[in-house]
């Protein structure tokens, strides 16, 4: 593992406390800027991307069920590929990895524009959909390949001292594309009325992320190659199994993520629930898909510019416990809700859901560093793609399969429940408001459930203490 340039410039050094220097010394590496510029600019894009897309979905088919059928097509690719991903991440060139992965996500969003563009908005809703499901299934494809190639090779770009900043500022500058890629996706929306230039917008980032990767010169040392067997690929699972803190860590943000998370359902919250005044839905979904990326990244900073936790996994317990009860507010903060006894306009309920889920987001950012960091540091690198592997498998499948968890429960709650046959209108919207309020609430409970259980199983967490 190459360490950083150690020499400093003479000329800052007096003016630079030297927390300061500390805090920012890795951004000496010009490897991991690439890496993290380059990072932050494909990130971006494919967050304009999903978010203009569930936009499209929803506005075409009018269904949470459509909207939950995004998660399932990105999850299927994931449980498929991560054991060859992580095998294919240890033995062969993780650079060429990542490069390949960033081009097939590039042109699956390339398919998406095309699809978008020739297909009118209210005309083939079944065609479009299959299309679009079958895009985003290489999408899971792509994000599978480029997770643990990606997270292991950022462990070889800093030394270890600088791994948990380094980790830090990753997830900020990912945190920072979640801010504005929706945001920019939502007035592109507004101001176009349609989403295939969000798409074509996401292809040129995906270049620009391509040339600024194949500039970086740091070159993995390829292991030598063992035979594939079966062994070899469960080695990631085998060692998460024995390392309780890390099998603990990953559950507890699986978990709470699959059951807690409110993101899939945001555009009935944005068109349906609390509408931002003067009817802007796009630039409201824009917004409130920003509030968590920024209160994680104010969260980042604040990490940052702090000793690293010295009781990291009582944190992590408190901060996904906030979590939780932060998403119940959030299901309820509406005029349907709580209106009677609160009495406010729509406008105002908006951006008390905004705070709320920005709260979700700087809170969860401290379990994102926490598990992210103890994965890396407690894993040998000859192992680090399978386990990395691994922990995307697990974080990701929770993302997708809790996205399609909300979609399937807000159609439960909602029109199957109220017995709503219609597929438009002022009813059904009623009625899936009513579902999707209901999905939050029930999952922001089950969050602080899990909590309580793995908090029990594994004392472990409760017990770790200095993140270094």
């Amino acid at each position: 593992m190459p360490e950083t340039d150690s020499q400093e410039d003479p000329t800052l050094t007096p003016t630079l406390p030297a927390a300061g220097r500390q805090t920012y010394a890795v951004f000496r590496n010009a490897d991991f800027v690439r890496y993290l510029i380059a990072r932050f600019i494909a990130a971006l894009g494919m967050q304009m991307m999903i978010t203009a897309l569930d936009w499209e979905l929803y506005k075409r088919a009018h269904s949470g069920l459509a909207l939950g059928f995004v998660g399932l097509s990105l999850m299927v690719p994931m449980i498929l590929c991560t054991l060859p991903a992580g095998q294919v991440a240890d033995r062969f060139n993780r650079k060429k990895i990542i490069l390949g992965s960033t081009l097939m996500l590039g042109l699956a969003s390339l398919g998406l524009t095309l699809t978008s563009a020739f297909i009118p908005l209210n005309q083939n809703i079944a065609t479009f959909q299959l299309f679009a499901y079958s895009l985003l299934v290489v999408v899971g494809v792509g994000r599978t390949f480029l997770w643990p190639a990606s997270a292991a090779f950022v462990t070889a770009l800093v030394s270890r001292e600088e791994l948990p900043r380094a980790i830090t500022f990753n997830s900020g500058a990912f945190q920072l594309s979640c801010v504005l890629g929706p945001s920019a996706a939502g007035v592109i929306i507004w101001l176009t009325g349609d989403a295939w230039l969000v798409y074509a917008v996401n292809v040129v980032f995906a270049m620009v992320a391509l040339a600024l990767i194949a500039g970086v010169k740091h070159v993995h040392k390829i292991p030598p190659r063992e035979p594939v067997s079966l062994k070899s690929l469960i080695t990631g699972f085998h060692f998460v199994y024995q390392n309780k803190i890390i099998l603990g860590t990953i559950t507890l943000d699986m978990f709470a993520v699959l059951l807690g998370g409110a993101v899939t359902l945001l555009p009935i919250f944005a068109q349906d629930i609390i509408p931002l005044h003067g009817g802007a839905e796009g630039v409201g979904l824009g917004l409130l898909r920003a509030a968590i990326p920024v209160g994680a990244i104010f969260c980042v900073f604040y990490l940052a510019h702090r000793p690293p936790l010295q009781k990291a996994g009582r944190t992590m317990l408190l901060c996904v416990a906030i979590f939780g009860a932060s998403t119940v507010l959030f299901g309820l903060a509406n005029r349907q809700c709580l209106g009677h006894w609160l009495p406010a306009a729509d406008g105002a309920w908006f951006w008390v859901a905004f705070g709320l889920m920005a709260l979700c987001g700087a809170v969860d950012n401290v379990s994102v560093v926490v598990r992210a960091t103890l994965v890396q540091i407690l894993t040998p690198d000859d192992k680090r793609g399978r386990v990395s592997a691994v922990n995307s498998l697990f974080i990701g499948t929770s993302n997708e399969l809790g996205g399609a968890e909300s979609g399937f429960t807000a159609q439960l709650f909602g029109p199957v429940l109220h017995h709503v046959h219609e597929t438009a209108g002022p009813v059904y919207a009623q009625a899936m408001a009513t579902g999707a309020i209901l999905s939050v609430v029930v999952g922001g409970f089950g969050t602080l459930v899990v909590v309580l259980v793995v908090a029990w199983l594994w004392p472990e967490i409760r017990r770790y203490g200095k993140l270094s």
